[in-house]
């Protein structure tokens, strides 16, 4: 078993040329089952010569009572290896309700600024992370569920920049078993029990669903799948480098149409985003935004896109810079209960989830008061909710205030930039009734008054633009 895996890894390790003998190597370990085999993993490619382990990194997160404990496991596992050990902590609950981030995101943007500074701490070439397959088909889920493009399907790649994942072609239960055979342990982190968190239901309800109803090597299933797309991504990106230096994008900002609907129509899209991407600044382009200019090959019209406006004149689509009312763009989404949107044209994720409020923890209670969740009465709805960002003449009524308020005053008075007002979204009843204003708060009408009841938990959290 021990040899067949270590073979395993070598060959993937191989084939995607992610390190070499001279490689030096930081491993991020957290002390969880995934993080130890990877550290015995290249302890052993170290004593066969295949890459240089330079040393073991761990984050603190401190988020638990057992952080602690499992930050000295990580350094005595680094002492038992002869393998340096660097470390660093952060309150990643308070960075997440200063930014206005989600617990995850905090966690994950924390992680990485530290394995950056790790590594050229040590002087390593690459840092190594855990992932498996499992973390894979868990990714491809979550981005499915979403909605994503071939770029956000292709899940983790094997290589990103300095980050490698030597074990993405492992199952954790491989993985588990390896540790067992040579007498290794681990820790169990607990948050991984949270099924608030999406990425916890998905592995601990969705894939054992899909496993016993559907097909039971769905995990393999789903990680050949983000393969696949990896290598169609790939193809794509670089068509569209070619078409891009072949000047298919004229140094001014414009498309020609003629050559647009030359190419495939996968292509095209890409091309269009690509081009829309890069003359916003790196603003997130959505699906329908594309789809938007696209239309404009066959028809006249005006599109506004984030940072854009986009206008069929003659022969060419030509982009205008910074047009007045070019973020305004409209939205209005279904939010069932319990579920989450995603909300592409204010980069955010929406989630309600039926909750109980003397069973809030400690850090979504502190989300709460920081603005990027809110409790509400449960009992108001049925059904669903909408999403949408402001129309004009919204108006509610924050907590503690007599009378309505202008959503618009309620902006000038926080000091909201013009520009994001837009892009802020509200969570409206069956009515039209504003309940939240995402990050500012919400209406007295829907406030929660008697702590025993069940409430509706409204979270934000940040998202990533994706094809």
């Amino acid at each position: 078993m021990a040899s067949s895996l270590i073979h395993h890894v070598r060959s993937f390790v191989r084939e995607h040329d992610l390190v070499r003998s001279d490689t030096r190597v930081l491993a991020a370990v957290s002390g969880g089952s995934d993080s130890v085999a990877l550290a015995h993993v290249l302890n052993e490619l170290d004593r066969s010569g295949e890459l240089r382990f330079a040393a073991i990194a761990h984050f603190n997160h401190r988020l638990r009572a057992s952080a602690d404990g499992d930050e000295a496991f990580v350094q005595a596992l680094a002492t038992r290896l002869g393998r340096a050990f660097v470390s660093d902590r952060e309150d990643v609950a308070a960075r997440a309700a200063r930014d206005g981030q989600s617990l995850e995101h905090a966690g994950r943007a924390a992680r990485h600024e530290f394995f950056e500074r790790a590594r050229v701490q040590v002087d390593a070439d690459v840092v190594a992370l855990g992932h498996t397959r499992n973390d894979q088909a868990e990714t491809f889920l979550l981005r499915l569920l979403r909605g994503a493009g071939p770029r956000g399907l292709a899940a983790m790649h094997a290589r990103n920049g300095a980050i490698v994942r030597p074990l993405l072609a492992c199952r954790r239960d491989a993985l588990r078993a390896w540790l067992q055979e040579i007498g290794a342990g681990y820790v169990h982190d607990e948050t991984n029990d949270d099924l608030n968190i999406p990425r916890n239901r998905v592995r601990a309800e969705l894939l054992p669903l899909l496993a016993d109803r559907f097909n039971p090597s769905i995990v393999d299933t789903l990680a050949d799948e983000a393969e696949l797309l990896q290598e169609q991504w790939a193809w794509m990106s670089g068509e569209a480098d070619a078409w891009m230096r072949r000047g298919f994008a004229s140094r001014e900002p414009a498309l020609d149409i003629a050559e647009l609907v030359r190419a495939p129509s996968a292509l095209r899209r890409l091309i269009v985003w690509r081009v829309l991407t890069d003359a916003s600044g790196g603003r997130q382009i959505s699906f329908d935004h594309v789809a938007a200019v696209l239309r404009l090959t066959t028809a006249d019209g005006i599109v506004d896109v984030p940072g854009l406006r986009v206008q069929r004149i003659g022969p060419r689509i030509v982009l205008k810079m910074g047009s007045e009312g070019s973020d305004a763009n409209l939205f209005r989404v279904r939010l069932s209960i319990p579920g989450e949107v995603s909300i592409p044209q204010a980069s955010c994720v929406v989630y309600a989830e039926d909750r109980q409020l003397a069973g809030l923890d400690a850090e979504t209670r502190a989300a709460v008061s920081s603005g990027a969740a809110a409790c509400v009465r449960r009992d108001l709805f049925r059904g669903s909710l909408v999403v949408r960002n402001r129309r004009p003449g919204d108006k509610f009524r924050p907590i503690g205030l007599q009378g309505s308020k202008k959503l618009q005053d309620l902006f000038v008075d926080r000091k909201v930039a013009r520009d994001r007002r837009d892009a802020i979204p509200l969570v409206v009843d069956e009515n039209d009734r504003i309940v939240w204003v995402a990050g500012f708060g919400i209406d007295e009408a829907f406030r929660v008054t008697d702590t025993a009841q069940a409430v509706l938990l409204l979270r934000l959290t940040l998202s990533k633009p994706e094809v």
